[in-house]
């Protein structure tokens, strides 16, 4: 079982943490340039349709009232350390993949720490314990969709897909949801009248590579239900 331990709203959820006053509010981290980007919205902004990588222009626009204030990196990194090392009490296989999340094999910690669940409540338990944060966390048997559960029920989620229920997840979930899955592909799987995964599991590889090149023959593994990436510390 391969957990993905995803940290809610990361930057600014450790300057709410850091300054009470910011808690409830609309906060926008980024820059106050003509040209900056939103790097997280707190979630009270994304209600406003506030999300990160957009133009600060836009997200003023949106949401006018927000507070916006610069980055703190050497902040978030340290308070990620604490997280990742968090991590490892549980298992020695942990991957970090970005500054606020990381991928878990727990395969081998049955014994000790009990089922999936139990071990997913513990880990956000003993985070929120350790820096006052919420994160969540998706289960699975396979890579991606493991990263793919931890988004169904943000913030402070967790949901644990069991081996028996992939087929018919993979039957419904939309292609966009896939990791990789960019706008320009998703443009060429809809031309292709194919929008869950499931659509892709019924076309003949052959044609998925043909128009997909290598990322066809992902995506019909995929589809099959196979994904044998590893958790690589």
């Amino acid at each position: 079982m391969i957990l993905h331990i995803d940290m809610d709203a990361f930057y600014a959820a450790v300057e709410q943490r850091d300054n009470p006053e910011l808690r409830g509010k609309c906060l926008i981290v980024g820059g106050r340039s003509a040209r900056a980007v939103v790097t997280t919205a707190s979630y009270e902004a994304r209600r406003y349709g506030v999300r990160s990588a957009m133009p600060m222009f836009e997200a003023r626009r949106r949401c006018p009232h927000a507070i916006i204030i610069p980055g703190r990196m050497e902040r978030y990194k340290a308070v990620s350390r604490r997280i990742m090392a968090l991590l490892e009490d549980f298992t020695p296989l942990v991957e970090p993949v970005s500054i606020d999340e990381a991928y878990l094999d727990i395969s081998g910690g049955r014994r000790l720490f009990g089922p999936p669940e139990q071990v997913a409540r513990r880990i956000k338990q003993q985070i929120l314990q350790t820096t006052g944060l919420t994160c969540s966390i998706g289960g699975a048997p396979l890579r991606f969709l493991a990263k793919i559960a931890s988004d169904l029920q943000k913030p402070d989620g967790l949901t644990i897909l069991q081996a028996e229920e992939i087929p018919a997840f993979i039957e419904s979930l939309p292609l966009a949801k896939i990791p990789g899955v960019g706008q320009v592909a998703q443009d060429q799987l809809a031309r292709m009248n194919l929008s869950t995964l499931g659509d892709v599991r019924r076309l003949p590889q052959e044609m998925l590579v043909r128009r997909l090149g290598k990322f066809g023959h992902r995506l019909a593994a995929l589809a099959r239900g196979e994904d044998p990436t590893p958790v690589t510390p």
